[in-house]
């Protein structure tokens, strides 16, 4: 759940902390007060879309943090999550989310002390949080939505199949377009499949190498130079080891090597250092003996050989030829020989690839249409379910006679990539009424009670703990409002509930009524949230009555509502 949200800097808000509670907790307060920015905070936080437009000027950057308390099944799993990531839960259970934006519209974002993409957010919020609001409401009205919302009640086995189905469409739609693609354009992909041929041809007849034309270009060089590397190969051995034309009065390096050698272990019993000096002297003899080998071995190998050499400026032509067709380099050539080959697979127009091909079609085409009838089938189960549901949750919003319909109807272009279905909520407001689309069939108050009992049986089929209800009650009042209040209280039961309403009937029924107020005393005008308990909420409830927060009628009436509001919720 969500223990706490700080903002500071967005919109009217300058730096306000909001304390909230299991249960209902209800936001209210006069109208641009800025109850909006505190569900704009919290889209914030968990990672929604930054507008840098409703940035304060001053401090220059908008920043929300909230924490949340990690507990349960669904809580272990975001605990998991974000330890996988580098963030850090608290040693109570508990992780701090922060969310900054700057005026010139910069955003950054952190989870449990580290810095992190906002796609974290994101995440996280889809597990914890759910926010219903107006553009909410709006959106169900849309078909596809509401087959959406239809396959998200329908549980965790319907979504494997749809997503199966999706995969398999995928493959289909592929097989299809390809397969009609090869006959199209069979004339120009035989032409181009001729010239991809002719290439492979002139590349395999010369048969390239990786990294052949360097070791052609450094073998080349030695045979080119190969009496200038004899004469300096010969006179770095005569003077590292000699030989027959070294004397005394010219010796060579290995000879000073071992007269210093052995003149330093002369004196090495009168100075122990010296021994140490004789040591290294007789290392620095071991390697001239070493590399005097290994010249004597390099010019053994060395050798003119203008036969071999013209053999290397022949490969190298054929190499710098096909390096002027295909590529840059002996590698590049190699590349796009391996790249032509896969295109010629992908070419290939012979009657029997076509064959195959479109047997293939024809398998995915059947596989499709199975699993699109078992979508079907699935859906129509689905929908009886939630019409019942959706139908019990209007009985209790004071619509005891309006029932919800869910139509699951064949799509007239047949299988999409969501299926073969068409999927549609429609209203009968009361016996003996035509059963309308929602947009046709309702009004403003009704749409908000249908949204409202929609969502509930959403959250009643699990999800996020945490629920954000953003004035779904507009247009409603009377008895209806008093029946939403006491439906987001049962609901607040087994979820943490955060209402922003304009409603005292559904305002009455919090566990923590919080109101945000205008400051106007200084040149800028800002807002901030403060806890209402006893008194200051009667006042409260009785300015959304009457707008009379000193008014003793009105107070009476208030104290009335939540007296009635307190028996419910205690019943």
């Amino acid at each position: 759940m969500l223990e706490e949200l700080r903002i500071t800097g967005l919109g009217v808000i300058d730096d306000t902390t909001l304390h909230l509670t299991t249960g209902m907790n209800v936001i209210t307060g006069e109208t641009g007060a800025g109850k909006t920015m505190v569900v704009t905070g919290l889209g914030l936080l968990f990672g929604g879309r930054a507008d840098a437009g409703r940035v304060r000027a001053d401090p220059g950057r908008a920043v929300v943090e909230g924490r949340l308390r990690l507990a349960g099944t669904l809580g272990g799993a975001v605990t998991e999550r974000i330890t996988e990531a580098g963030a850090e839960v608290d040693d109570d259970g508990t992780v701090l989310l922060s969310r900054t934006v700057t005026i010139e519209g910069r955003s950054r974002a952190h989870v449990g002390g580290r810095s992190m993409p906002v796609a974290m957010l994101s995440e996280v919020g889809e597990q914890v949080v759910a926010v219903h609001g107006q553009s909410d409401q709006l959106r169900l009205l849309r078909p596809a939505e509401q087959r959406g919302a239809l396959d998200r009640f329908a549980g965790p086995e319907h979504e494997k199949l749809l997503e199966t189905y999706r995969e398999a469409h995928a493959r289909w739609r592929t097989a299809v377009d390809d397969l009609a693609d090869r006959r199209r354009n069979a004339r120009e992909r035989s032409q181009e499949a001729e010239l991809l041929k002719l290439g492979l041809d002139e590349i395999t007849r010369v048969d390239p190498q990786p990294g052949e034309d360097d070791e052609l270009r450094a073998e080349g060089q030695r045979l080119e130079h190969a009496e200038g590397l004899r004469v300096a190969a010969a006179q770095a051995a005569q003077a590292l080891a000699g030989g027959v034309e070294v004397t005394e009065d010219a010796p060579d390096a290995t000879q000073l090597l071992g007269a210093a050698r052995r003149t330093l272990e002369a004196q090495a019993g009168v100075d122990p250092k010296l021994g140490d000096l004789a040591a290294r002297v007789e290392e620095a003899a071991t390697l001239v003996g070493d590399v005097s080998a290994e010249l004597s071995a390099y010019l053994g190998l060395l050798d003119a050989d203008p036969a071999r050499l013209e053999v290397i400026y022949e490969r190298r032509a054929a190499l710098r030829a096909l390096m002027r067709k295909y590529a840059d380099d002996v590698d590049g050539v190699i590349a796009w020989a391996e790249h032509a080959r896969e295109r010629l697979g992908l070419l290939d127009t012979s009657d029997e690839l076509l064959e195959e091909l479109d047997r293939e079609r024809q398998r995915l085409e059947a596989l499709v249409f199975e699993l699109a009838g078992r979508l079907t089938e699935a859906r129509a189960e689905a929908a009886g379910r939630f019409s019942d549901q959706v139908s019990v949750e209007l009985a209790g919003l004071a619509m005891p006679h309006s029932k919800v319909q869910v139509v699951v109807s064949p799509r007239g272009e047949g299988p999409g990539p969501d299926g073969a279905d068409e999927v549609e909520l429609r209203l009968l407001a009361h016996p003996g009424a035509p059963a309308l689309p929602l947009q046709k069939g309702a009004s403003g108050g009704e749409l908000s009670r249908v949204m409202l009992a929609i969502e509930v049986v959403f959250a009643g089929a699990g999800g996020p703990e945490t629920l954000v209800f953003d004035e779904v009650d507009a247009g409603v009042g009377g008895q209806a409002a008093v029946e939403i209040g006491r439906r987001l209280a049962r609901l607040a039961r087994t979820h943490q509930v955060l209402v922003v309403t304009h409603l005292p009937q559904v305002a009455a029924f919090a566990d923590r009524h919080l109101v945000v107020a205008k400051d106007m005393g200084g040149a800028i005008t800002t807002s901030g949230v403060r806890v209402v308990e006893e008194t200051e909420r009667a006042r409260e409830l009785a300015r959304m009555l009457a707008g009379l927060p000193d008014s003793d009628l009105g107070i009476a009436h208030a104290e009335e509502l939540l007296a009635v509001a307190g028996k419910e919720k205690r019943g």
